[in-house]
């Protein structure tokens, strides 16, 4: 019993330490004990990566919305940073204590949270993943997020259409290593400009994480090499300007075909103002719309979504290239997440 006790004020020091630390702003409101699943109460937890990435942001303040609109309780937690499995963790077993029927996280690794997700589904919690997938896909019910890997395709195709006939001489910025977003994007990009990771065209690749900083000190440390470059792959849009600053700095900008991939209203800006020349959009709200709704039909009636839905991609530019279907930056500022539009 004492065990038990001590367990319990651990983990509620810990979340507190996560959320103090990071400073975010937890909505919680809670409306009583657990509900079971087929009686009619959602009570829904979300679980980011992070509650400071604009995009988390945009995802959590849709599920919100979604779920006052529909009557379901609602509850955010967040890993400290991108790649915070053990706190992740944590926000899985503190949603159980407070008797959630369904989590919708954002796993930070593909394979990082599995037993916590085990866990809560023997427990009766129907658990969706968005954004990201799980390796295996069916360690969770079902996954509403972007096929990164279409995305990646996208923005390959669209750099090499911008190349012209042109050998690419190709720099990547990956995101974190064992993310399923990163694989799929990082394939999916090699894909669309058709090569390989053997190929010789690639000339240094660096993994920042998805955060801008390290994404331009890595770019810094990659030109220190070589030079010789015409393209660059950037798995997000913070990465993307960090790359950008870096680039900058060598007066390397005007002959870099770059692309990106996210679709925040920063980005698609920094797209409008010659960043880069394109960037995929992936929408966030879809994701957690569906998700809320998935999850209150599963409260109502017990049926649980299976598989991948695919909330879908857009390239953005405002220079189309011919054979890639695109929308300009004026269409991408309206639709864009993350900012005013």
């Amino acid at each position: 019993m004492r065990q038990r006790s001590l367990t319990a004020l651990a983990l509620a020091a810990v979340v507190g330490t996560v959320l103090g630390t990071t400073g975010c702003t937890v909505e919680r409101h809670w409306g009583g004990n657990t509900t079971p699943a087929g009686s009619g109460k959602a009570k829904v937890g979300l679980v980011t990566k992070t509650d400071t990435n604009p995009y988390f942001v945009e995802l959590r303040n849709a599920a919100s919305a979604a779920a006052k609109a529909n009557g379901a309780d609602f509850s955010a937690l967040a890993g400290q940073f991108d790649g915070d499995n053990d706190g992740q963790v944590r926000a899985i077993e503190n949603l159980m204590q407070q008797g959630v029927n369904t989590i919708l996280i954002t796993p930070s690794s593909s394979t990082g949270v599995l037993k916590a997700i085990k866990d809560a589904r023997d427990a009766g919690v129907l658990v969706i993943a968005l954004d990201t997938a799980t390796e295996p896909a069916d360690a969770v019910d079902a996954t509403f997020a972007t096929d990164n890997f279409a995305a990646g395709q996208q923005q390959g195709a669209y750099v090499k259409a911008a190349l012209k006939g042109v050998d690419p001489k190709l720099l990547m910025v990956d995101g974190t290593a064992g993310s399923s977003v990163d694989t799929e994007r990082h394939g999916g990009f090699l894909k669309g400009i058709g090569l390989t990771d053997s190929s010789p065209e690639i000339k240094g690749h660096t993994p920042a994480n998805g955060d801008q900083s390290l994404a331009q000190q890595g770019m810094e440390n990659l030109l220190q090499r070589s030079t010789d470059i015409n393209v660059v792959y950037s798995m997000n849009e913070p990465m993307g300007r960090g790359a950008y600053a870096a680039l900058k700095a060598r007066g390397l900008t005007d002959r870099i075909v770059m692309g990106s991939i996210d679709g925040g209203c920063e980005g698609v800006q920094n797209v409008k103002d010659g960043l880069y020349a394109a960037t995929v959009m992936q929408f966030p709200k879809k994701m957690a719309e569906q998700g809320v709704l998935a999850a209150v039909d599963y409260a109502k009636t017990g049926k649980k979504p299976t598989g991948f839905v695919n909330t879908g991609s857009t390239v953005i530019t405002d220079k189309p290239m011919p054979g890639v279907p695109s929308q300009n930056t004026t269409w991408g500022l309206q639709n864009c997440w993350g900012g005013a539009k």
